[in-house]
Protein backbone atom coordinates (compact mmCIF):
# COMPACT_ATOMS: atom_id res chain seq x y z
CA UNK A 1 0.00 0.00 0.00
CA UNK A 2 3.09 2.51 0.59
CA UNK A 3 4.16 1.83 -2.82
CA UNK A 4 1.41 2.89 -4.57
CA UNK A 5 0.61 5.58 -2.42
CA UNK A 6 3.89 6.74 -3.24
CA UNK A 7 3.90 6.66 -6.79
CA UNK A 8 0.11 8.05 -6.61
CA UNK A 9 2.01 10.83 -4.91
CA UNK A 10 4.81 11.29 -7.07
CA UNK A 11 2.76 10.63 -10.44
CA UNK A 12 0.57 13.48 -9.09
CA UNK A 13 3.65 15.81 -8.43
CA UNK A 14 4.73 15.16 -11.87
CA UNK A 15 1.52 16.41 -13.51
CA UNK A 16 1.27 19.57 -11.18
CA UNK A 17 5.15 20.29 -12.20
CA UNK A 18 4.69 19.78 -16.15
CA UNK A 19 1.42 22.13 -15.77
CA UNK A 20 3.59 24.39 -14.14
CA UNK A 21 6.17 24.29 -16.95
CA UNK A 22 3.55 24.43 -19.64
CA UNK A 23 1.72 27.30 -18.12
CA UNK A 24 5.50 29.13 -17.91
CA UNK A 25 5.81 28.66 -21.71
CA UNK A 26 2.45 30.07 -21.97
CA UNK A 27 3.34 33.04 -20.29
CA UNK A 28 5.46 35.90 -21.45
CA UNK A 29 9.12 36.33 -19.96
CA UNK A 30 10.37 39.83 -19.51
CA UNK A 31 14.11 40.29 -20.59
CA UNK A 32 14.82 43.61 -20.36
CA UNK A 33 13.19 46.79 -18.66
CA UNK A 34 12.68 48.50 -22.14
CA UNK A 35 15.55 48.39 -24.75
CA UNK A 36 16.89 46.13 -27.20
CA UNK A 37 20.59 46.56 -28.14
CA UNK A 38 22.40 45.53 -30.97
CA UNK A 39 23.40 42.32 -30.58
CA UNK A 40 20.18 41.58 -28.53
CA UNK A 41 16.84 39.95 -29.80
CA UNK A 42 13.57 38.78 -28.33
CA UNK A 43 12.11 35.05 -29.33
CA UNK A 44 9.60 33.19 -28.11
CA UNK A 45 7.39 34.54 -24.86
CA UNK A 46 10.31 36.89 -24.26
CA UNK A 47 9.01 40.69 -23.99
CA UNK A 48 10.38 43.97 -23.21
CA UNK A 49 8.45 46.82 -20.64
CA UNK A 50 8.60 50.60 -20.85
CA UNK A 51 10.24 51.76 -17.75
CA UNK A 52 6.94 53.13 -15.96
CA UNK A 53 4.99 49.40 -16.85
CA UNK A 54 2.53 50.98 -19.11
CA UNK A 55 3.60 49.71 -22.37
CA UNK A 56 4.77 45.46 -22.98
CA UNK A 57 6.32 44.37 -26.50
CA UNK A 58 6.76 40.64 -27.71
CA UNK A 59 4.55 38.31 -29.76
CA UNK A 60 1.20 37.78 -28.79
CA UNK A 61 -2.06 36.11 -30.08
CA UNK A 62 -4.94 37.99 -31.09
CA UNK A 63 -7.76 36.31 -29.08
CA UNK A 64 -8.38 32.20 -30.23
CA UNK A 65 -6.31 32.88 -33.52
CA UNK A 66 -3.58 30.41 -33.88
CA UNK A 67 -1.08 32.68 -35.12
CA UNK A 68 1.63 35.19 -33.73
CA UNK A 69 2.57 38.80 -34.40
CA UNK A 70 5.00 41.28 -32.43
CA UNK A 71 3.29 44.17 -31.48
CA UNK A 72 3.38 46.44 -28.45
CA UNK A 73 0.18 46.22 -25.87
CA UNK A 74 -1.24 47.93 -23.04
CA UNK A 75 0.48 46.28 -19.81
CA UNK A 76 -1.54 47.77 -17.25
CA UNK A 77 -5.13 46.46 -18.88
CA UNK A 78 -6.96 43.28 -17.99
CA UNK A 79 -8.60 42.76 -21.69
CA UNK A 80 -5.79 42.18 -24.13
CA UNK A 81 -5.85 45.45 -25.94
CA UNK A 82 -3.22 45.81 -28.70
CA UNK A 83 -2.05 49.54 -30.13
CA UNK A 84 0.89 48.44 -32.90
CA UNK A 85 1.77 45.53 -34.75
CA UNK A 86 4.87 44.50 -37.04
CA UNK A 87 3.99 41.58 -39.00
CA UNK A 88 0.34 42.26 -39.66
CA UNK A 89 0.27 41.01 -43.17
CA UNK A 90 2.87 37.99 -42.84
CA UNK A 91 1.88 35.72 -39.26
CA UNK A 92 4.00 33.13 -37.87
CA UNK A 93 2.90 30.34 -36.10
CA UNK A 94 5.93 29.87 -34.22
CA UNK A 95 7.44 32.65 -32.68
CA UNK A 96 10.56 30.35 -30.71
CA UNK A 97 10.97 30.37 -34.54
CA UNK A 98 12.01 33.58 -35.12
CA UNK A 99 13.75 36.32 -33.42
CA UNK A 100 12.95 39.99 -32.70
CA UNK A 101 16.72 41.99 -33.82
CA UNK A 102 18.66 43.83 -35.72
CA UNK A 103 19.96 43.60 -39.29
CA UNK A 104 22.22 46.05 -41.10
CA UNK A 105 21.17 48.49 -38.85
CA UNK A 106 17.30 47.98 -39.07
CA UNK A 107 15.04 46.32 -36.68
CA UNK A 108 13.54 42.76 -38.48
CA UNK A 109 11.87 39.78 -37.63
CA UNK A 110 13.75 37.20 -38.51
CA UNK A 111 13.73 33.66 -39.97
CA UNK A 112 16.32 31.24 -37.35
CA UNK A 113 16.64 29.52 -40.39
CA UNK A 114 16.98 31.45 -43.22
CA UNK A 115 18.09 33.98 -41.68
CA UNK A 116 15.55 36.00 -43.73
CA UNK A 117 13.31 39.20 -42.27
CA UNK A 118 9.69 38.43 -42.66
CA UNK A 119 9.50 42.47 -41.88
CA UNK A 120 11.73 45.33 -41.32
CA UNK A 121 11.88 48.56 -40.72
CA UNK A 122 13.44 49.16 -44.11
CA UNK A 123 15.98 52.21 -43.74
CA UNK A 124 18.99 52.33 -45.52
CA UNK A 125 21.77 50.22 -44.36
CA UNK A 126 24.52 50.93 -41.66
CA UNK A 127 26.97 49.55 -39.95
CA UNK A 128 26.52 51.00 -36.24
CA UNK A 129 27.03 48.57 -33.50
CA UNK A 130 25.22 51.12 -31.20
CA UNK A 131 22.02 50.77 -32.78
CA UNK A 132 18.99 50.19 -30.01
CA UNK A 133 15.24 50.14 -29.57
CA UNK A 134 13.69 51.44 -27.26
CA UNK A 135 9.94 51.19 -26.05
CA UNK A 136 8.89 54.41 -24.34
CA UNK A 137 5.52 54.79 -21.51
CA UNK A 138 3.80 56.79 -24.28
CA UNK A 139 3.70 53.08 -26.57
CA UNK A 140 6.24 54.82 -29.11
CA UNK A 141 8.85 52.27 -30.11
CA UNK A 142 12.01 54.30 -31.43
CA UNK A 143 14.93 53.04 -33.72
CA UNK A 144 17.86 55.31 -31.94
CA UNK A 145 21.66 55.68 -32.03
CA UNK A 146 22.72 54.79 -28.74
CA UNK A 147 25.40 56.58 -28.52
CA UNK A 148 23.79 59.87 -29.13
CA UNK A 149 19.81 59.24 -28.53
CA UNK A 150 18.85 62.71 -29.98
CA UNK A 151 19.41 60.84 -33.50
CA UNK A 152 15.91 58.77 -34.16
CA UNK A 153 15.84 56.68 -37.09
CA UNK A 154 12.35 55.25 -36.95
CA UNK A 155 9.42 55.12 -34.57
CA UNK A 156 6.03 53.46 -34.36
CA UNK A 157 4.21 56.71 -34.07
CA UNK A 158 5.07 57.31 -37.73
CA UNK A 159 4.14 54.10 -38.69
CA UNK A 160 0.61 53.27 -37.22
CA UNK A 161 -1.21 50.06 -37.73
CA UNK A 162 -4.90 51.12 -36.44
CA UNK A 163 -4.11 52.52 -33.08
CA UNK A 164 -3.44 56.43 -32.63
CA UNK A 165 -2.05 57.08 -29.26
CA UNK A 166 -2.02 60.41 -27.17
CA UNK A 167 1.15 62.66 -28.49
CA UNK A 168 1.01 60.68 -31.93
CA UNK A 169 0.33 62.59 -34.93
CA UNK A 170 -2.28 61.73 -37.68
CA UNK A 171 -1.18 64.18 -41.10
CA UNK A 172 0.45 64.64 -44.05
CA UNK A 173 4.13 65.34 -44.61
CA UNK A 174 4.35 68.41 -47.18
CA UNK A 175 7.82 67.30 -48.22
CA UNK A 176 7.75 63.96 -48.91
CA UNK A 177 3.80 63.77 -49.59
CA UNK A 178 3.27 61.01 -47.01
CA UNK A 179 0.00 60.61 -45.14
CA UNK A 180 0.45 59.21 -41.61
CA UNK A 181 -2.82 57.05 -41.41
CA UNK A 182 -4.55 54.79 -39.59
CA UNK A 183 -5.88 51.76 -41.13
CA UNK A 184 -7.77 48.87 -39.81
CA UNK A 185 -7.86 45.00 -38.41
CA UNK A 186 -9.37 42.48 -41.20
CA UNK A 187 -11.44 41.43 -38.01
CA UNK A 188 -11.29 41.42 -33.94
CA UNK A 189 -8.99 38.49 -34.48
CA UNK A 190 -6.79 39.40 -37.82
CA UNK A 191 -4.30 42.40 -37.66
CA UNK A 192 -3.57 41.62 -41.24
CA UNK A 193 -4.21 44.96 -43.24
CA UNK A 194 -8.32 45.67 -43.22
CA UNK A 195 -10.81 47.39 -45.47
CA UNK A 196 -10.85 50.74 -44.01
CA UNK A 197 -8.61 53.61 -43.39
CA UNK A 198 -8.63 57.08 -41.85
CA UNK A 199 -6.07 59.65 -43.41
CA UNK A 200 -6.26 63.47 -43.63
CA UNK A 201 -6.79 65.47 -46.71
CA UNK A 202 -3.60 65.97 -49.12
CA UNK A 203 -5.01 68.98 -50.87
CA UNK A 204 -4.52 70.81 -47.60
CA UNK A 205 -8.07 71.20 -46.45
CA UNK A 206 -8.00 70.78 -42.36
CA UNK A 207 -10.63 67.50 -43.18
CA UNK A 208 -9.93 63.90 -42.76
CA UNK A 209 -11.98 61.20 -44.34
CA UNK A 210 -12.41 57.82 -44.17
CA UNK A 211 -12.17 55.21 -47.27
CA UNK A 212 -13.24 52.07 -48.10
CA UNK A 213 -10.78 50.06 -49.80
CA UNK A 214 -8.54 53.54 -50.69
CA UNK A 215 -11.34 54.67 -52.55
CA UNK A 216 -14.72 54.74 -51.37
CA UNK A 217 -14.98 57.55 -48.80
CA UNK A 218 -17.53 56.99 -46.45
CA UNK A 219 -17.25 59.80 -43.87
CA UNK A 220 -15.11 63.14 -43.68
CA UNK A 221 -14.63 65.26 -40.55
CA UNK A 222 -15.33 68.59 -41.74
CA UNK A 223 -12.82 71.63 -41.13
CA UNK A 224 -11.24 72.28 -38.17
CA UNK A 225 -12.58 75.07 -36.20
CA UNK A 226 -9.80 76.56 -33.83
CA UNK A 227 -11.49 78.65 -31.76
CA UNK A 228 -13.93 75.45 -30.41
CA UNK A 229 -10.86 72.98 -31.08
CA UNK A 230 -14.09 70.61 -32.90
CA UNK A 231 -14.14 69.31 -36.39
CA UNK A 232 -17.16 70.69 -38.42
CA UNK A 233 -19.08 67.53 -38.16
CA UNK A 234 -17.77 65.97 -34.79
CA UNK A 235 -20.20 67.48 -32.49
CA UNK A 236 -19.29 65.06 -29.74
CA UNK A 237 -16.10 66.27 -29.18
CA UNK A 238 -17.33 69.52 -27.80
CA UNK A 239 -18.28 67.76 -24.89
CA UNK A 240 -14.63 67.30 -24.06
CA UNK A 241 -12.99 67.77 -21.04
CA UNK A 242 -10.56 64.31 -20.92
CA UNK A 243 -8.45 65.22 -24.34
CA UNK A 244 -6.74 68.22 -25.49
CA UNK A 245 -6.98 68.54 -29.15
CA UNK A 246 -4.55 70.63 -31.61
CA UNK A 247 -4.41 71.08 -35.49
CA UNK A 248 -1.28 72.10 -36.73
CA UNK A 249 -0.06 73.43 -40.46
CA UNK A 250 2.97 74.82 -41.44
CA UNK A 251 5.27 74.46 -44.23
CA UNK A 252 6.89 71.13 -44.01
CA UNK A 253 3.20 69.61 -42.39
CA UNK A 254 0.18 69.48 -41.09
CA UNK A 255 -1.04 67.19 -38.71
CA UNK A 256 -3.78 66.61 -35.79
CA UNK A 257 -2.88 65.37 -32.33
CA UNK A 258 -3.95 65.04 -28.96
CA UNK A 259 -2.91 64.70 -25.34
CA UNK A 260 -4.42 63.87 -21.96
CA UNK A 261 -5.51 66.50 -19.33
CA UNK A 262 -4.92 64.11 -16.95
CA UNK A 263 -1.82 61.79 -17.74
CA UNK A 264 -3.31 58.82 -15.13
CA UNK A 265 -6.05 57.89 -17.96
CA UNK A 266 -5.42 55.56 -20.53
CA UNK A 267 -7.07 56.46 -23.84
CA UNK A 268 -6.79 55.22 -27.04
CA UNK A 269 -8.21 56.54 -30.72
CA UNK A 270 -8.79 53.57 -33.14
CA UNK A 271 -10.23 52.76 -36.35
CA UNK A 272 -12.10 49.13 -36.18
CA UNK A 273 -12.86 46.72 -38.69
CA UNK A 274 -16.29 47.93 -39.05
CA UNK A 275 -14.73 51.23 -40.44
CA UNK A 276 -16.06 53.44 -37.15
CA UNK A 277 -13.07 55.83 -35.57
CA UNK A 278 -13.94 55.61 -31.76
CA UNK A 279 -11.79 57.61 -29.04
CA UNK A 280 -11.93 55.31 -25.70
CA UNK A 281 -10.71 55.15 -22.26
CA UNK A 282 -10.37 52.46 -19.81
CA UNK A 283 -12.32 52.15 -16.66
CA UNK A 284 -10.47 50.50 -14.07
CA UNK A 285 -13.95 50.30 -12.28
CA UNK A 286 -15.56 48.09 -14.96
CA UNK A 287 -12.29 46.88 -16.52
CA UNK A 288 -13.62 47.37 -19.96
CA UNK A 289 -13.07 50.49 -22.56
CA UNK A 290 -14.93 53.53 -22.08
CA UNK A 291 -17.00 54.96 -25.70
CA UNK A 292 -15.80 58.70 -25.81
CA UNK A 293 -17.36 59.31 -29.38
CA UNK A 294 -17.66 57.50 -32.59
CA UNK A 295 -17.79 58.11 -35.91
CA UNK A 296 -20.07 56.91 -38.68
CA UNK A 297 -23.22 55.12 -37.11
CA UNK A 298 -22.59 51.78 -37.82
CA UNK A 299 -25.52 51.46 -40.16
CA UNK A 300 -24.28 54.65 -42.41
CA UNK A 301 -21.25 52.43 -43.28
CA UNK A 302 -22.20 51.20 -47.01
CA UNK A 303 -21.76 47.24 -46.95
CA UNK A 304 -21.12 46.78 -43.08
CA UNK A 305 -23.68 44.00 -43.08
CA UNK A 306 -22.71 42.48 -46.07
CA UNK A 307 -24.53 40.86 -48.99
CA UNK A 308 -28.17 40.32 -48.05
CA UNK A 309 -27.67 41.63 -44.23
CA UNK A 310 -30.01 44.25 -42.48
CA UNK A 311 -28.57 46.93 -40.50
CA UNK A 312 -31.01 47.33 -37.82
CA UNK A 313 -31.57 51.18 -36.73
CA UNK A 314 -32.69 50.68 -33.40
CA UNK A 315 -33.23 53.18 -30.67
CA UNK A 316 -30.34 52.90 -28.13
CA UNK A 317 -27.30 51.23 -31.07
CA UNK A 318 -27.50 50.18 -34.87
CA UNK A 319 -26.99 45.92 -35.49
CA UNK A 320 -26.56 43.65 -38.21
CA UNK A 321 -28.69 40.98 -38.98
CA UNK A 322 -29.69 38.38 -41.92
CA UNK A 323 -32.91 39.04 -44.16
CA UNK A 324 -35.63 36.83 -43.65
CA UNK A 325 -34.56 33.20 -45.37
CA UNK A 326 -30.97 34.14 -45.12
CA UNK A 327 -28.27 33.01 -42.86
CA UNK A 328 -24.60 33.82 -42.09
CA UNK A 329 -21.99 33.33 -44.75
CA UNK A 330 -19.50 33.07 -42.03
CA UNK A 331 -20.81 31.64 -38.44
CA UNK A 332 -17.30 32.45 -37.09
CA UNK A 333 -16.67 35.78 -39.11
CA UNK A 334 -20.27 36.54 -37.22
CA UNK A 335 -19.38 35.34 -34.25
CA UNK A 336 -16.22 37.92 -33.98
CA UNK A 337 -18.80 40.36 -34.63
CA UNK A 338 -17.46 40.91 -38.35
CA UNK A 339 -20.53 40.73 -40.48
CA UNK A 340 -19.37 42.31 -44.00
CA UNK A 341 -19.26 38.72 -45.28
CA UNK A 342 -23.07 39.15 -45.50
CA UNK A 343 -25.54 36.23 -45.53
CA UNK A 344 -26.80 33.10 -48.01
CA UNK A 345 -29.67 31.77 -48.88
CA UNK A 346 -31.31 29.16 -46.30
CA UNK A 347 -33.37 27.78 -49.49
CA UNK A 348 -32.19 28.05 -53.01
CA UNK A 349 -34.41 29.46 -55.57
CA UNK A 350 -36.79 27.82 -57.50
CA UNK A 351 -37.49 30.68 -60.13
CA UNK A 352 -40.54 31.55 -61.57
CA UNK A 353 -43.83 31.32 -59.68
CA UNK A 354 -42.70 28.48 -57.60
CA UNK A 355 -41.05 31.59 -55.68
CA UNK A 356 -42.32 34.24 -53.37
CA UNK A 357 -42.04 37.08 -51.80
CA UNK A 358 -41.70 38.37 -48.00
CA UNK A 359 -42.79 41.88 -47.46
CA UNK A 360 -40.81 43.82 -45.04
CA UNK A 361 -42.22 47.74 -44.29
CA UNK A 362 -39.08 49.34 -44.64
CA UNK A 363 -38.44 53.48 -44.52
CA UNK A 364 -35.23 53.45 -46.58
CA UNK A 365 -34.82 50.88 -49.77
CA UNK A 366 -31.48 49.42 -50.80
CA UNK A 367 -28.76 50.88 -53.31
CA UNK A 368 -28.73 50.28 -56.87
CA UNK A 369 -31.94 49.48 -57.87
CA UNK A 370 -33.02 49.32 -61.84
CA UNK A 371 -36.02 51.36 -62.76
CA UNK A 372 -38.81 49.89 -64.82
CA UNK A 373 -41.65 51.64 -66.52
CA UNK A 374 -44.34 50.29 -65.33
CA UNK A 375 -47.19 51.28 -64.07
CA UNK A 376 -48.80 48.84 -61.32
CA UNK A 377 -47.80 46.49 -58.27
CA UNK A 378 -48.66 43.65 -60.14
CA UNK A 379 -46.82 43.86 -63.17
CA UNK A 380 -43.67 44.95 -61.10
CA UNK A 381 -43.90 41.70 -59.44
CA UNK A 382 -44.06 39.79 -62.80
CA UNK A 383 -41.45 41.53 -63.79
CA UNK A 384 -39.36 40.40 -61.13
CA UNK A 385 -40.80 36.74 -60.82
CA UNK A 386 -39.88 36.41 -65.01
CA UNK A 387 -35.85 37.41 -64.65
CA UNK A 388 -33.96 34.17 -61.64
CA UNK A 389 -31.48 36.93 -60.93
CA UNK A 390 -34.37 39.74 -59.68
CA UNK A 391 -33.80 39.60 -55.80
CA UNK A 392 -36.35 41.69 -54.66
CA UNK A 393 -38.78 44.86 -56.01
CA UNK A 394 -40.46 47.95 -54.15
CA UNK A 395 -43.02 49.95 -55.87
CA UNK A 396 -44.59 53.14 -54.69
CA UNK A 397 -45.23 55.59 -57.70
CA UNK A 398 -42.45 53.24 -59.97
CA UNK A 399 -41.16 50.18 -60.25
CA UNK A 400 -37.94 49.23 -58.75
CA UNK A 401 -35.89 46.10 -59.57
CA UNK A 402 -32.90 44.67 -57.50
CA UNK A 403 -30.62 42.45 -59.06
CA UNK A 404 -28.37 40.09 -57.48
CA UNK A 405 -27.03 40.78 -54.15
CA UNK A 406 -28.80 43.41 -51.63
CA UNK A 407 -26.42 45.74 -50.78
CA UNK A 408 -26.85 48.06 -48.03
CA UNK A 409 -30.42 47.25 -46.53
CA UNK A 410 -31.24 49.68 -43.00
CA UNK A 411 -34.26 48.55 -41.71
CA UNK A 412 -36.02 50.93 -39.26
CA UNK A 413 -37.29 48.44 -36.31
CA UNK A 414 -40.19 50.40 -35.43
CA UNK A 415 -43.13 49.90 -38.47
CA UNK A 416 -44.59 53.69 -37.43
CA UNK A 417 -41.50 54.57 -39.60
CA UNK A 418 -42.05 52.65 -42.85
CA UNK A 419 -42.80 54.50 -45.60
CA UNK A 420 -42.71 52.04 -48.02
CA UNK A 421 -42.70 47.79 -49.19
CA UNK A 422 -39.64 46.17 -49.86
CA UNK A 423 -40.69 42.82 -51.32
CA UNK A 424 -37.58 40.19 -50.83
CA UNK A 425 -37.87 36.50 -53.20
CA UNK A 426 -37.45 33.92 -51.21
CA UNK A 427 -38.03 30.20 -51.72
CA UNK A 428 -41.95 29.36 -51.27
CA UNK A 429 -41.15 27.94 -47.69
CA UNK A 430 -38.81 30.32 -46.31
CA UNK A 431 -41.97 32.54 -46.62
CA UNK A 432 -43.65 30.80 -43.50
CA UNK A 433 -40.76 31.58 -41.55
CA UNK A 434 -39.32 35.28 -42.06
CA UNK A 435 -37.69 35.89 -38.63
CA UNK A 436 -34.54 37.48 -39.00
CA UNK A 437 -30.83 35.94 -37.85
CA UNK A 438 -29.09 38.31 -35.55
CA UNK A 439 -24.95 39.15 -35.54
CA UNK A 440 -25.80 40.03 -31.92
CA UNK A 441 -23.25 42.91 -32.78
CA UNK A 442 -22.27 44.81 -29.32
CA UNK A 443 -23.72 48.04 -29.08
CA UNK A 444 -21.35 50.84 -29.67
CA UNK A 445 -21.11 52.48 -26.46
CA UNK A 446 -20.21 49.36 -24.52
CA UNK A 447 -17.56 47.97 -27.12
CA UNK A 448 -14.17 46.95 -25.71
CA UNK A 449 -11.04 46.30 -27.21
CA UNK A 450 -10.50 45.44 -31.27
Amino acid sequence: MDTIGNSSWLFHLCIILFGFVVDNKRHHTVVAVDTISSGDSLTGNQTIISTGGNFELGFFKPGKSQNHYIGIWYKKVSVQTVVWVANRDTPILDPFSLKFTFLDGNLVLLNNVSKTPIWSTNLASNTLNTTQVVLGDDGNLVLRDGSNPNVVYWRSFDNPTDTWLPGGKLGFNKRTNQSQKLISWRSREDPATGFYNLQSDSSGTSQYFVYRNNSEQIWKSGEWNEESKTFQLVPEMSLNYIFNYSYISNVNESYFTYSLYNSSIISRFVIDFSGRIQQLTWSETTQKWNLFWSQPKLCDVFGICGPFGNCNQQDTYDSCECLPGFAPRSPTDWSLKDSSGGCVRSTPLQCGSKDGFSPIPTSGLPDKPLYSEIDSAEECKSACEATCSCSAYAFDYRCQLWDGDIINFNNVTSSRYATTVFYLRLAATEIRNPSPVSSSLVPVSTAAGK
